[in-house]
């Protein structure tokens, strides 16, 4: 017999889960608390902040205000992570950023998604697929990453690019959906 399972678990595992449960509700609320303090932050108490609040931060991490993200936890930085203005993460699964990857400003990385079945949608449910970024990788402001994909080490993601299914290490992709090809000025 299984044991019980919250409905943390069940999202952290990538099942589908009911993001209203009060346990979720009560860390997103604390998320929503830290977001406000690290946007208001002075520059130099972010890195203290990012230790504080993320799943892990590199050496060298530089994340601008604004910044927004559903739990925080579930977040990876690796050493020289940069992220610009307005960047989102919805993070319900890990999303691991390699080091060195540099992101632009209004990137939205999503592992959060909804059932294709109505009914399951009617009930409230949805699940996550973990995002991955390698090392070294570029990413063009705007671009938006969907759940699962993962981006290969030294790869670049053109601007306002829509990120649907993996990207090889040292492909450049752009457009909507991303394919690889063009030159990125």
């Amino acid at each position: 017999m299984l044991g019980f399972v919250t409905q943390k678990e069940r999202m952290l595992a990538g099942q589908l889960y009911t993001a209203d449960d009060p346990e979720l509700q009560a860390e997103l609320l604390n998320n929503q608390l830290w977001l406000t303090r690290y946007n208001q932050s002075h520059p130099k108490e972010r890195d203290r902040l990012l230790r504080e609040h993320l799943g892990s931060v590199g050496e060298n991490v530089n994340l601008r205000a604004p910044f927004y993200c559903d739990y925080g936890y579930n977040i990876e930085l690796g050493a020289g992570v940069f992220l610009n203005f307005n960047c989102v993460i919805l993070d319900v699964v890990k999303v691991s950023i390699g080091a060195g990857t540099q992101i632009g400003p209004a990137v939205q990385i999503y592992t959060a998604t909804h059932p294709l079945d109505p009914e399951q949608r009617r009930q409230g449910l949805e699940f996550g697929k973990p995002v991955t970024i390698g090392r070294n990788v570029w990413i063009g402001g705007g671009a938006i990453l969907n759940p699962g994909v993962t981006i290969g080490d030294d790869a670049v993601i053109g601007s306002g690019s829509v990120v649907t299914r993996d990207v090889a290490p040292g492909v450049t992709v752009m457009g909507n959906p991303a394919r690889p090809g063009g030159r990125i000025a």
